[in-house]
């Protein structure tokens, strides 16, 4: 039997330049800044690391592609404050357990330090590893790294550039969200 695998994308804009959304017919695998173009290279590598084979399909109007550029557009709309898109993590338990705490412990509009992470996931002496998991980050917003500071108040690494993690903080901190209601 010949089971192809597909990995559907799309690039769209924000107000933070172009974003790309790659899914599958499970969700969404990732959420990168860049164009699909500009960053093949890229998911070629992730892919070929963690699905072994598959095939990039250009579809806007798959389910999970087109849930989250909706979803990320009313969250640059001011709209909305979590998301609700179903995320396929390939990652490590812990990388998972640290996106999940990202997720969880750190509310819109507000920061957390690395150190808070790793207390939080009771590893209070795992911040290198938090780091580290927060680095690799495959869901750019959505998985809210950006809301990760320095125990020094700083704003540090960022996969998008610290002016992009500047500005999604001033952005939240600024906005008042008006509850999104069908």
């Amino acid at each position: 039997m010949n089971h192809r695998s597909f990995l559907y994308y799309d690039s769209f804009m924000t107000p933070l330049g172009p974003i790309t959304v790659l899914a599958n017919d499970e969700g969404v695998c990732r959420i990168d800044f860049g164009e699909f173009e500009e960053r093949h290279s890229a998911f070629q590598s992730w892919k070929k690391k963690h699905l072994l084979r598959g095939e990039f399909v250009y579809d806007p109007e798959q389910k999970y592609v087109s849930q989250a550029k909706e979803e990320l557009n009313e969250y640059f709309d001011g709209k909305r404050t979590r998301f609700s898109i179903p995320l396929i993590c390939y990652g490590t338990d812990f990388q998972r357990g640290v996106w999940r705490t990202l997720i969880n412990q750190i509310p819109y509009g507000e920061t957390r330090s690395y150190k808070e992470i790793a207390s939080t996931m009771l590893s209070p002496k795992a911040i290198r590893a938090v780091g580290g998991a927060v680095n690799q980050n495959p869901f750019a917003i959505v998985v809210p790294c950006h809301r990760v500071i320095g125990s020094n108040g700083k704003l540090v690494g960022y996969a998008g550039g610290l002016e992009k993690k500047r500005h999604l903080l001033d952005f939240e901190k600024q906005h008042t969200v008006v509850p999104f209601t069908n």
